[in-house]
């Protein structure tokens, strides 16, 4: 009984299985979120994390235990006038804890904080950019599923016609209408169509197995590929993710400038160390003694022979080659844009001969039909025009599929 159940719930979700569909956005968003490379955002936060928690550790109080033991050639010898005082052991020994807490360094952690973080907004835009750069070669595959799906019903379309075209050659032939053999004519006409499916459905397989990869996503032969209504918008400003990934790059520099001027900065120091030894701070106590000191010290570098200086210097040429890198893209980018848009103009006219072409067709294969059925022309001369019309409607699929792709490819490049 429950294998029963079980075969039915297959048979009814089945159907809703083969009608799934898929588009174009969505691919986009499974690219985005599945390729591999999407994993190294968050193990770049994950590192980030580690290396703040580091810096931070700044601020806590450092802990030093320091142990030795030694035994000297010579000591400190007195004069005979305080020959009563009893002379240093040449073995001593000493063990100490000493604190240091950080009590001022100018907002050197805060600043190297803020660097780590501007390091990180740049790592994950970068992979943003490279998973970005993912959509075009998302789009080829994507339109020529949708080309080969096209293709398809084309043929469809041309094989029925066929099949009734055969059957009235068929009866023509009984009645003496049509010339013998003349249905042996559009049946290899039909072979030829089988032959034609099997080669599309064969890239058509090898399409979508290489997308579902690129997308981690299961597709199947069945797949419905949506198709898009692709709109540009050829005079608006560009949005791509390198623009941003140009001025994290910028913020990141601008963050380095701050580190290296408070590099130099002044820093003030609390410190508290005890110790067990002999001797111990009283020289002349010659036996082992607990002891402690505590204090303030304060470091500063004075002078670095113009290090800081040149250092920042360094970077603001940095920061112009980020401007130029920005300029070229720019420019690289609109030269992109004039040539897709200038694709997706020749395309537009293309598919308007197309479209007259197809009308002169229909019109000439109308007149073949009737030549057919009145034993005029031959099937074969009919096979002609119908294959005629045939190409010239997978050309007019063709040439539509290319001005979606063309459009597409437009938006990706402007970063719509």
């Amino acid at each position: 009984m429950k294998q029963l159940m079980l075969i039915l719930i297959f048979l009814i979700t089945l159907p809703i299985v083969a009608q799934q569909s898929i588009t174009l956005e969505k691919c986009y968003q499974l690219v985005t979120e599945n390729y591999p490379l999407a994993k190294q955002s968050q193990l770049f936060e994950a590192q980030n994390k580690l290396d703040a928690e580091v810096l931070l550790t700044s601020k806590l109080p450092q802990l030093n235990f320091d142990a030795q033991a030694t035994y000297q050639s010579d000591v400190i010898e007195f004069p005979l006038a305080m020959s009563g005082i009893e002379p240093l052991n040449k073995d001593q020994y000493r063990a100490t804890l000493s604190v240091n807490q950080l009590i001022y360094n100018g907002g050197l952690t805060d600043a190297s904080l803020n660097l780590k973080s501007a390091q990180l907004k740049t790592k994950q835009k970068q992979v943003e950019v490279n998973l970005y750069q993912l959509k075009q070669r998302t789009n080829q595959l994507y339109f020529s599923v949708l080309l080969a799906q096209e293709s398809e019903l084309l043929l469809t379309a041309k094989k029925e016609q066929l099949e009734a075209k055969l059957k009235e050659v068929q009866s023509g032939i009984k009645y003496g209408v049509v010339l013998p053999s003349s249905d042996k004519v559009l049946e290899a006409e039909l072979l030829k169509i089988s032959q034609q499916s099997q080669e599309l459905e064969s890239n058509k397989i090898t399409l979508i197995e290489t997308l579902s990869s690129l997308i981690s996503q299961p597709i199947t032969i069945e797949t419905k590929f949506e198709n898009p209504l692709v709109e540009t918008q050829l005079k608006s400003e560009l949005k791509r993710p390198e623009l941003e990934l140009f001025q994290f790059k910028k913020d990141e520099i601008d963050s380095s400038e701050s580190l290296i001027a408070k590099q130099n900065s002044p820093k003030l120091l609390g410190f508290a160390t005890g110790g067990y030894g002999n001797p111990g701070l009283n020289m002349l106590d010659n036996s082992f003694q607990t002891f402690y000191t505590v204090g303030v010290k304060l470091n500063w570098n004075v002078f670095d022979w113009n290090s800081n200086k040149k250092q920042r210097q360094s970077l603001a040429i940095n920061k112009d080659i980020v401007d130029n890198e920005t300029e070229i893209f720019e420019l690289n980018t609109n030269i992109e844009l004039n040539q897709q848009q200038k694709e997706i103009s020749k395309i537009e006219s293309y598919i308007n001969s197309d479209l007259e072409i197809i009308s002169l067709r229909k019109e000439v294969l109308k007149s073949a039909d009737s030549q057919l059925k009145n034993g005029v022309i031959t099937s074969s001369a009919y096979i002609t025009e119908l294959t005629n019309l045939y190409e010239d409607e997978n050309t007019l699929v063709k040439h539509k599929i290319q001005l979606q792709l063309a459009k597409a490819n437009y938006n990706i490049i402007k970063g719509q």
